[in-house]
Protein backbone atom coordinates (compact mmCIF):
# COMPACT_ATOMS: atom_id res chain seq x y z
CA UNK A 1 0.00 0.00 0.00
CA UNK A 2 1.66 3.13 -0.82
CA UNK A 3 2.27 5.48 2.15
CA UNK A 4 -0.21 8.00 1.31
CA UNK A 5 -3.14 5.41 1.40
CA UNK A 6 -1.71 4.31 5.25
CA UNK A 7 -4.50 6.48 7.34
CA UNK A 8 -5.30 6.81 11.24
CA UNK A 9 -8.20 4.73 12.27
CA UNK A 10 -11.17 6.41 14.14
CA UNK A 11 -10.44 6.76 17.59
CA UNK A 12 -12.65 7.55 20.67
CA UNK A 13 -10.35 9.66 22.83
CA UNK A 14 -12.72 9.35 25.89
CA UNK A 15 -13.30 5.39 25.56
CA UNK A 16 -9.31 4.53 25.47
CA UNK A 17 -9.00 6.73 28.17
CA UNK A 18 -11.44 5.00 30.38
CA UNK A 19 -10.11 1.51 29.30
CA UNK A 20 -6.57 2.36 30.20
CA UNK A 21 -7.43 3.73 33.67
CA UNK A 22 -9.49 0.19 34.39
CA UNK A 23 -6.74 -1.60 32.84
CA UNK A 24 -3.96 0.05 34.76
CA UNK A 25 -5.97 -0.79 37.84
CA UNK A 26 -6.63 -4.68 37.40
CA UNK A 27 -3.45 -5.29 36.06
CA UNK A 28 -0.61 -2.46 37.48
CA UNK A 29 2.67 -2.67 36.31
CA UNK A 30 1.66 -4.97 33.51
CA UNK A 31 -0.36 -2.30 31.86
CA UNK A 32 2.29 0.60 30.37
CA UNK A 33 1.59 3.44 28.37
CA UNK A 34 5.60 5.29 27.83
CA UNK A 35 5.80 6.51 25.31
CA UNK A 36 9.21 4.56 24.01
CA UNK A 37 7.26 1.18 25.29
CA UNK A 38 4.35 2.03 22.63
CA UNK A 39 6.52 3.06 19.38
CA UNK A 40 8.18 -0.40 20.25
CA UNK A 41 4.85 -2.44 19.74
CA UNK A 42 4.03 -0.34 16.49
CA UNK A 43 7.63 -1.22 15.29
CA UNK A 44 7.01 -2.74 11.75
CA UNK A 45 10.36 -4.48 9.99
CA UNK A 46 8.88 -2.35 6.64
CA UNK A 47 8.74 1.06 5.72
CA UNK A 48 5.00 1.47 6.80
CA UNK A 49 5.13 4.29 9.34
CA UNK A 50 4.40 3.05 13.19
CA UNK A 51 1.34 3.50 14.42
CA UNK A 52 1.56 3.15 18.17
CA UNK A 53 -1.50 1.83 20.61
CA UNK A 54 -2.37 3.76 23.40
CA UNK A 55 -1.16 1.25 26.11
CA UNK A 56 0.40 -2.34 26.10
CA UNK A 57 -1.11 -4.81 28.41
CA UNK A 58 1.00 -8.14 29.32
CA UNK A 59 -2.10 -10.98 29.97
CA UNK A 60 -1.03 -14.04 31.53
CA UNK A 61 -4.02 -16.26 31.11
CA UNK A 62 -6.75 -16.58 29.11
CA UNK A 63 -9.22 -15.61 31.36
CA UNK A 64 -7.18 -12.57 31.35
CA UNK A 65 -7.52 -12.12 28.01
CA UNK A 66 -11.03 -12.47 28.08
CA UNK A 67 -11.28 -9.67 30.52
CA UNK A 68 -9.16 -7.49 28.54
CA UNK A 69 -11.35 -8.20 25.16
CA UNK A 70 -14.82 -8.22 27.11
CA UNK A 71 -13.73 -3.98 28.49
CA UNK A 72 -12.35 -3.11 25.04
CA UNK A 73 -15.73 -4.05 23.45
CA UNK A 74 -17.63 -2.68 25.90
CA UNK A 75 -15.92 0.66 25.28
CA UNK A 76 -15.34 -0.12 21.43
CA UNK A 77 -11.25 0.22 21.67
CA UNK A 78 -9.62 -1.54 19.51
CA UNK A 79 -6.89 -4.33 20.13
CA UNK A 80 -4.37 -5.34 18.77
CA UNK A 81 -2.56 -9.04 19.51
CA UNK A 82 1.48 -8.67 19.25
CA UNK A 83 3.90 -11.67 18.95
CA UNK A 84 7.39 -10.51 18.99
CA UNK A 85 6.77 -7.68 15.93
CA UNK A 86 8.27 -9.66 12.63
CA UNK A 87 5.11 -8.88 10.38
CA UNK A 88 6.34 -7.38 7.28
CA UNK A 89 3.20 -5.26 6.43
CA UNK A 90 2.33 -3.27 9.38
CA UNK A 91 0.18 -6.21 11.37
CA UNK A 92 1.20 -4.80 14.69
CA UNK A 93 0.33 -0.90 13.87
CA UNK A 94 -2.78 0.64 15.91
CA UNK A 95 -4.16 2.86 13.42
CA UNK A 96 -7.14 3.32 16.00
CA UNK A 97 -5.03 3.47 18.86
CA UNK A 98 -6.31 1.29 21.78
CA UNK A 99 -4.90 -1.70 23.79
CA UNK A 100 -1.52 -3.88 22.51
CA UNK A 101 -1.94 -7.15 23.65
CA UNK A 102 1.94 -8.45 24.31
CA UNK A 103 1.16 -12.24 24.54
CA UNK A 104 4.63 -12.83 25.17
CA UNK A 105 4.11 -13.81 29.12
CA UNK A 106 1.99 -16.76 27.74
CA UNK A 107 4.67 -19.04 26.25
CA UNK A 108 4.13 -21.81 28.38
CA UNK A 109 3.81 -25.69 26.94
CA UNK A 110 0.76 -27.10 27.89
CA UNK A 111 1.07 -30.55 27.18
CA UNK A 112 3.18 -32.68 24.56
CA UNK A 113 1.90 -36.01 23.55
CA UNK A 114 4.77 -38.48 21.95
CA UNK A 115 2.63 -41.01 20.95
CA UNK A 116 0.50 -38.80 18.78
CA UNK A 117 3.29 -36.68 17.84
CA UNK A 118 1.82 -33.42 18.99
CA UNK A 119 1.93 -30.41 21.12
CA UNK A 120 -0.43 -27.94 22.78
CA UNK A 121 1.32 -24.43 23.30
CA UNK A 122 0.26 -20.93 24.68
CA UNK A 123 0.85 -18.15 21.55
CA UNK A 124 3.77 -16.50 23.14
CA UNK A 125 6.11 -19.45 23.12
CA UNK A 126 8.96 -18.72 19.88
CA UNK A 127 9.84 -21.34 17.85
CA UNK A 128 13.29 -22.04 19.49
CA UNK A 129 12.06 -22.01 22.42
CA UNK A 130 9.20 -24.64 21.45
CA UNK A 131 12.18 -26.93 20.09
CA UNK A 132 14.40 -26.81 22.36
CA UNK A 133 11.61 -28.06 25.12
CA UNK A 134 10.84 -30.74 22.77
CA UNK A 135 14.83 -32.03 21.68
CA UNK A 136 14.78 -34.78 24.70
CA UNK A 137 11.00 -36.35 23.44
CA UNK A 138 12.80 -36.89 19.84
CA UNK A 139 10.24 -34.62 18.34
CA UNK A 140 10.32 -31.19 16.26
CA UNK A 141 8.04 -28.94 14.81
CA UNK A 142 9.42 -28.13 11.48
CA UNK A 143 8.24 -24.77 10.47
CA UNK A 144 11.06 -22.31 9.90
CA UNK A 145 9.93 -18.78 8.55
CA UNK A 146 13.53 -17.49 9.79
CA UNK A 147 12.75 -15.16 12.10
CA UNK A 148 12.02 -16.37 15.82
CA UNK A 149 8.43 -15.58 15.49
CA UNK A 150 6.00 -16.76 17.82
CA UNK A 151 3.90 -19.61 17.55
CA UNK A 152 0.99 -17.32 17.86
CA UNK A 153 2.23 -15.10 14.96
CA UNK A 154 2.97 -17.64 13.04
CA UNK A 155 -0.48 -19.08 13.24
CA UNK A 156 -2.16 -16.04 13.15
CA UNK A 157 -0.11 -14.86 9.29
CA UNK A 158 -0.46 -18.97 8.05
CA UNK A 159 3.36 -18.48 8.45
CA UNK A 160 5.56 -21.11 5.99
CA UNK A 161 8.95 -20.70 5.27
CA UNK A 162 12.38 -22.36 4.42
CA UNK A 163 11.22 -26.38 5.50
CA UNK A 164 7.27 -25.45 3.99
CA UNK A 165 8.24 -27.56 0.70
CA UNK A 166 8.46 -30.84 2.91
CA UNK A 167 6.21 -30.38 5.88
CA UNK A 168 3.74 -27.74 4.61
CA UNK A 169 2.54 -24.38 6.48
CA UNK A 170 0.91 -23.59 9.62
CA UNK A 171 -2.73 -24.29 7.71
CA UNK A 172 -1.38 -28.42 7.79
CA UNK A 173 0.35 -27.90 11.12
CA UNK A 174 -2.40 -26.38 13.40
CA UNK A 175 -4.74 -29.02 14.54
CA UNK A 176 -6.54 -26.71 16.54
CA UNK A 177 -6.61 -23.56 18.46
CA UNK A 178 -8.60 -22.21 21.31
CA UNK A 179 -9.00 -18.00 20.75
CA UNK A 180 -11.13 -15.10 22.55
CA UNK A 181 -13.60 -13.47 20.46
CA UNK A 182 -14.59 -10.41 20.16
CA UNK A 183 -17.26 -10.80 22.98
CA UNK A 184 -14.49 -12.19 25.48
CA UNK A 185 -15.73 -15.91 24.69
CA UNK A 186 -13.33 -18.42 24.44
CA UNK A 187 -13.63 -20.97 22.08
CA UNK A 188 -11.92 -24.12 21.06
CA UNK A 189 -11.77 -25.21 17.66
CA UNK A 190 -11.31 -28.71 17.21
CA UNK A 191 -9.80 -31.24 19.16
CA UNK A 192 -6.72 -33.87 19.24
CA UNK A 193 -7.53 -36.05 16.05
CA UNK A 194 -6.02 -35.93 12.71
CA UNK A 195 -9.06 -35.95 10.95
CA UNK A 196 -12.82 -34.35 11.24
CA UNK A 197 -16.00 -33.69 9.51
CA UNK A 198 -17.86 -32.12 12.23
CA UNK A 199 -18.94 -28.77 11.62
CA UNK A 200 -17.01 -25.70 10.18
CA UNK A 201 -13.26 -25.73 10.06
CA UNK A 202 -13.02 -22.66 12.32
CA UNK A 203 -9.05 -23.84 12.71
CA UNK A 204 -8.13 -23.06 9.49
CA UNK A 205 -10.89 -19.95 9.37
CA UNK A 206 -8.79 -18.03 12.61
CA UNK A 207 -5.28 -19.17 11.00
CA UNK A 208 -4.27 -16.58 8.66
CA UNK A 209 -6.76 -14.57 10.10
CA UNK A 210 -3.96 -11.62 11.27
CA UNK A 211 -5.89 -11.30 15.01
CA UNK A 212 -8.67 -9.83 12.78
CA UNK A 213 -11.11 -12.33 14.00
CA UNK A 214 -9.47 -13.63 17.79
CA UNK A 215 -6.94 -13.90 19.74
CA UNK A 216 -5.12 -16.77 20.14
CA UNK A 217 -4.71 -18.24 23.17
CA UNK A 218 -3.65 -22.04 22.74
CA UNK A 219 -2.13 -23.67 19.69
CA UNK A 220 -2.53 -27.28 19.29
CA UNK A 221 0.21 -28.61 16.85
CA UNK A 222 1.34 -31.02 14.94
CA UNK A 223 5.15 -32.63 15.72
CA UNK A 224 7.53 -34.35 13.54
CA UNK A 225 9.93 -37.06 14.31
CA UNK A 226 13.64 -35.49 14.57
CA UNK A 227 15.65 -36.88 11.25
CA UNK A 228 17.96 -39.95 11.52
CA UNK A 229 20.41 -37.59 9.37
CA UNK A 230 20.12 -34.49 8.00
CA UNK A 231 22.23 -33.49 4.84
CA UNK A 232 22.57 -29.99 3.18
CA UNK A 233 24.79 -28.43 0.73
CA UNK A 234 24.82 -25.73 -1.90
CA UNK A 235 25.04 -25.56 -5.41
CA UNK A 236 25.64 -22.36 -7.90
CA UNK A 237 24.20 -21.75 -11.20
CA UNK A 238 24.83 -19.51 -14.36
CA UNK A 239 21.82 -18.01 -14.33
CA UNK A 240 18.26 -17.70 -12.23
CA UNK A 241 16.58 -19.47 -15.10
CA UNK A 242 19.04 -22.28 -14.51
CA UNK A 243 18.64 -22.56 -11.51
CA UNK A 244 14.95 -21.99 -11.11
CA UNK A 245 14.70 -25.02 -14.15
CA UNK A 246 16.91 -27.53 -12.02
CA UNK A 247 14.06 -26.79 -8.69
CA UNK A 248 11.14 -27.56 -10.89
CA UNK A 249 12.92 -30.95 -12.65
CA UNK A 250 13.85 -31.72 -8.95
CA UNK A 251 10.16 -31.45 -7.19
CA UNK A 252 8.76 -33.01 -10.74
CA UNK A 253 10.84 -36.36 -10.24
CA UNK A 254 9.73 -36.67 -6.53
CA UNK A 255 13.00 -36.01 -5.43
CA UNK A 256 12.09 -35.31 -1.20
CA UNK A 257 13.81 -32.28 -0.07
CA UNK A 258 13.34 -30.72 3.15
CA UNK A 259 14.59 -27.18 2.01
CA UNK A 260 15.53 -25.88 -1.59
CA UNK A 261 15.94 -21.84 -1.24
CA UNK A 262 16.98 -19.90 -4.12
CA UNK A 263 19.60 -16.77 -4.02
CA UNK A 264 20.49 -14.51 -6.46
CA UNK A 265 23.47 -12.92 -6.91
CA UNK A 266 23.16 -9.97 -4.78
CA UNK A 267 22.00 -11.76 -1.86
CA UNK A 268 24.94 -14.16 -2.39
CA UNK A 269 27.60 -10.90 -2.41
CA UNK A 270 25.25 -9.66 1.05
CA UNK A 271 25.60 -13.09 2.50
CA UNK A 272 29.19 -13.40 1.79
CA UNK A 273 30.20 -10.00 3.54
CA UNK A 274 27.90 -10.67 6.82
CA UNK A 275 28.98 -14.17 7.30
CA UNK A 276 32.12 -13.50 6.37
CA UNK A 277 32.02 -16.24 3.94
CA UNK A 278 33.65 -16.40 0.58
CA UNK A 279 31.02 -18.74 -1.66
CA UNK A 280 30.82 -17.72 -5.23
CA UNK A 281 28.30 -14.72 -6.19
CA UNK A 282 25.94 -15.90 -8.74
CA UNK A 283 22.86 -17.50 -8.35
CA UNK A 284 22.97 -20.00 -5.62
CA UNK A 285 20.43 -23.13 -4.57
CA UNK A 286 20.44 -23.91 -0.55
CA UNK A 287 19.49 -27.43 -0.17
CA UNK A 288 18.49 -29.63 2.53
CA UNK A 289 17.37 -33.79 2.97
CA UNK A 290 16.06 -35.48 5.90
CA UNK A 291 16.23 -38.83 6.34
CA UNK A 292 18.58 -41.45 7.30
CA UNK A 293 22.36 -41.97 5.51
CA UNK A 294 21.34 -44.16 2.78
CA UNK A 295 18.66 -42.38 1.86
CA UNK A 296 20.20 -38.78 2.20
CA UNK A 297 22.93 -40.18 0.01
CA UNK A 298 20.84 -40.83 -2.85
CA UNK A 299 18.87 -37.95 -2.52
CA UNK A 300 21.61 -35.77 -2.64
CA UNK A 301 23.54 -37.46 -5.40
CA UNK A 302 20.44 -37.22 -7.39
CA UNK A 303 19.81 -33.69 -7.10
CA UNK A 304 23.38 -33.32 -7.96
CA UNK A 305 22.65 -35.08 -11.18
CA UNK A 306 19.69 -32.72 -11.96
CA UNK A 307 21.65 -29.83 -11.32
CA UNK A 308 24.88 -30.52 -13.57
CA UNK A 309 21.92 -30.84 -16.58
CA UNK A 310 21.42 -26.83 -15.61
CA UNK A 311 24.63 -26.35 -15.71
CA UNK A 312 25.18 -26.04 -11.86
CA UNK A 313 28.65 -26.87 -9.86
CA UNK A 314 29.22 -29.93 -7.93
CA UNK A 315 26.42 -29.91 -5.06
CA UNK A 316 29.05 -29.77 -2.22
CA UNK A 317 26.79 -31.20 0.34
CA UNK A 318 27.30 -32.39 4.34
CA UNK A 319 26.09 -34.13 7.33
CA UNK A 320 28.21 -32.23 9.88
CA UNK A 321 26.08 -29.64 12.36
CA UNK A 322 27.88 -27.07 12.17
CA UNK A 323 28.82 -27.04 8.50
CA UNK A 324 24.81 -27.05 7.66
CA UNK A 325 24.28 -24.36 10.57
CA UNK A 326 26.80 -22.16 9.35
CA UNK A 327 25.04 -22.45 5.42
CA UNK A 328 21.63 -21.84 7.42
CA UNK A 329 22.67 -18.92 9.58
CA UNK A 330 23.89 -16.99 5.88
CA UNK A 331 20.42 -17.72 4.84
CA UNK A 332 18.66 -16.79 7.87
CA UNK A 333 20.48 -13.14 8.35
CA UNK A 334 19.60 -12.56 4.51
CA UNK A 335 17.15 -9.59 5.34
CA UNK A 336 19.93 -7.74 7.61
CA UNK A 337 22.71 -8.52 5.16
CA UNK A 338 20.88 -6.93 2.62
CA UNK A 339 20.54 -3.90 4.60
CA UNK A 340 24.41 -3.42 4.58
CA UNK A 341 24.12 -3.36 0.86
CA UNK A 342 23.28 0.25 1.52
CA UNK A 343 23.74 1.60 5.11
CA UNK A 344 21.22 3.65 6.81
CA UNK A 345 18.22 2.84 3.85
CA UNK A 346 15.01 1.33 4.82
CA UNK A 347 14.20 -1.59 3.35
CA UNK A 348 10.84 -2.72 1.46
CA UNK A 349 10.50 -6.73 2.00
CA UNK A 350 7.50 -7.95 -0.12
CA UNK A 351 6.73 -11.66 -1.70
CA UNK A 352 4.75 -13.05 -3.86
CA UNK A 353 3.96 -16.58 -4.55
CA UNK A 354 3.40 -18.24 -8.18
CA UNK A 355 2.77 -21.72 -9.55
CA UNK A 356 6.67 -23.08 -9.57
CA UNK A 357 6.61 -23.93 -13.33
CA UNK A 358 6.18 -19.93 -13.53
CA UNK A 359 8.86 -19.20 -11.07
CA UNK A 360 11.94 -18.78 -13.86
CA UNK A 361 9.67 -16.27 -15.66
CA UNK A 362 8.19 -14.20 -12.84
CA UNK A 363 11.83 -13.62 -10.94
CA UNK A 364 13.16 -13.06 -14.97
CA UNK A 365 10.25 -10.32 -15.43
CA UNK A 366 11.21 -9.23 -11.50
CA UNK A 367 14.72 -8.74 -12.00
CA UNK A 368 14.28 -6.71 -15.45
CA UNK A 369 12.12 -4.40 -13.33
CA UNK A 370 14.74 -3.95 -10.70
CA UNK A 371 17.11 -2.65 -13.44
CA UNK A 372 14.54 -0.46 -15.52
CA UNK A 373 13.79 1.13 -12.07
CA UNK A 374 17.46 1.56 -10.91
CA UNK A 375 16.55 -0.26 -7.82
CA UNK A 376 19.23 -2.17 -5.24
CA UNK A 377 16.73 -5.47 -4.40
CA UNK A 378 18.42 -8.57 -3.82
CA UNK A 379 16.42 -12.01 -4.16
CA UNK A 380 15.84 -14.58 -2.21
CA UNK A 381 13.33 -17.32 -2.12
CA UNK A 382 11.68 -21.04 -0.93
CA UNK A 383 12.17 -21.84 -4.59
CA UNK A 384 10.11 -25.50 -3.42
CA UNK A 385 7.19 -23.84 -3.57
CA UNK A 386 6.86 -20.43 -6.21
CA UNK A 387 7.34 -18.73 -3.22
CA UNK A 388 10.28 -15.47 -3.29
CA UNK A 389 11.26 -12.24 -1.26
CA UNK A 390 12.52 -8.99 -2.60
CA UNK A 391 14.23 -6.69 0.00
CA UNK A 392 13.93 -3.15 -2.38
CA UNK A 393 16.94 -0.92 -0.42
CA UNK A 394 15.47 3.30 -0.94
CA UNK A 395 15.99 6.72 0.96
CA UNK A 396 13.23 7.36 2.65
CA UNK A 397 13.56 11.16 2.15
CA UNK A 398 13.79 10.80 -1.68
CA UNK A 399 10.22 10.55 -2.87
CA UNK A 400 11.24 10.04 -6.26
CA UNK A 401 12.82 6.80 -5.01
CA UNK A 402 9.91 5.70 -2.75
CA UNK A 403 7.55 6.24 -5.94
CA UNK A 404 10.21 3.78 -8.37
CA UNK A 405 10.20 1.17 -5.34
CA UNK A 406 6.42 1.32 -5.20
CA UNK A 407 5.96 1.00 -9.20
CA UNK A 408 8.30 -2.21 -8.76
CA UNK A 409 5.66 -3.39 -6.22
CA UNK A 410 3.02 -2.97 -7.93
CA UNK A 411 4.70 -4.44 -11.22
CA UNK A 412 5.60 -7.44 -8.94
CA UNK A 413 2.01 -8.42 -7.47
CA UNK A 414 0.29 -7.56 -10.90
CA UNK A 415 2.84 -10.34 -12.45
CA UNK A 416 2.17 -12.75 -9.75
CA UNK A 417 -0.98 -12.59 -10.45
CA UNK A 418 -1.40 -12.46 -14.12
CA UNK A 419 0.47 -16.15 -13.64
CA UNK A 420 -1.88 -17.37 -11.21
CA UNK A 421 -0.27 -16.94 -8.25
CA UNK A 422 -0.81 -14.78 -5.16
CA UNK A 423 0.16 -11.35 -4.11
CA UNK A 424 1.77 -13.01 -0.49
CA UNK A 425 2.59 -16.70 -0.28
CA UNK A 426 3.71 -16.40 4.24
CA UNK A 427 3.84 -12.69 5.13
CA UNK A 428 0.26 -11.89 5.07
CA UNK A 429 -1.80 -8.76 3.79
CA UNK A 430 -2.28 -6.22 7.27
CA UNK A 431 -1.42 -2.72 5.85
CA UNK A 432 0.52 -2.83 3.45
CA UNK A 433 -0.87 -5.46 0.55
CA UNK A 434 -4.63 -4.39 0.43
CA UNK A 435 -4.79 -2.95 -2.51
CA UNK A 436 -3.59 -6.80 -4.37
CA UNK A 437 -5.48 -9.02 -2.57
CA UNK A 438 -8.70 -6.71 -4.24
CA UNK A 439 -7.01 -7.19 -7.16
CA UNK A 440 -6.47 -11.01 -6.51
CA UNK A 441 -10.07 -12.06 -4.79
CA UNK A 442 -12.02 -9.42 -6.15
CA UNK A 443 -15.90 -10.40 -4.96
CA UNK A 444 -14.30 -12.48 -2.83
CA UNK A 445 -14.12 -10.02 0.18
CA UNK A 446 -17.07 -9.47 0.57
CA UNK A 447 -18.29 -12.85 2.32
CA UNK A 448 -14.91 -11.75 4.00
CA UNK A 449 -16.51 -8.30 4.90
CA UNK A 450 -19.66 -10.34 6.37
CA UNK A 451 -17.89 -13.28 8.52
CA UNK A 452 -15.78 -10.22 9.94
CA UNK A 453 -18.97 -8.42 11.04
CA UNK A 454 -20.53 -11.16 12.30
CA UNK A 455 -17.27 -12.09 14.76
CA UNK A 456 -16.28 -8.49 15.48
CA UNK A 457 -19.79 -6.62 14.76
CA UNK A 458 -17.68 -3.60 16.78
CA UNK A 459 -14.96 -3.80 14.73
CA UNK A 460 -12.57 -4.06 17.61
CA UNK A 461 -9.81 -6.55 17.15
CA UNK A 462 -6.79 -5.27 14.64
CA UNK A 463 -8.90 -2.87 12.72
CA UNK A 464 -7.25 -1.77 9.57
CA UNK A 465 -6.05 -4.94 8.55
CA UNK A 466 -6.55 -6.86 5.51
CA UNK A 467 -9.19 -5.26 3.65
CA UNK A 468 -11.48 -1.90 4.20
CA UNK A 469 -14.87 -2.54 5.88
CA UNK A 470 -16.45 0.15 3.45
CA UNK A 471 -16.83 -0.81 0.09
Amino acid sequence: MPLADIKEGLRDAKAVDTVVEMLGQRFGSRCQTGRALREQHAHTTSYIPPQPPDAVVYPETAEEVQAIVRLCNEHRVAIVPFGVGTSLEGHVNAPSGGICLDMGRMNRVIEVNQADLDCTVEPGITRTQLNSYLRDTGLFFPLDPGADATIGGMAATRASGTNAVRYGTMRENVIALEAVMADGTLIRTAHRARKTSAGYDLTRLLVGSEGTLGIITSVTLRLQGIPETIAGGLCAFPTLEAACNAVVMTIQMGVPVARIEILDAMQMKACNAYSGLNYAQVPTLFVEFHGNDETVAIHSRTFGDIAAEFGGSDFQWTRDPEERARLWDARHNAYFASLQLRPGANGLSTDVCVPISRLAECIAGTQADIAELGLLAPIVGHAGDGNFHVLALMDMQDRAEIDRVEEFVRRLNSRALSMDGTCTGEHGIGQGKQRFLVEELGDALQPMRQIKRALDPNGILNPGKIFALET
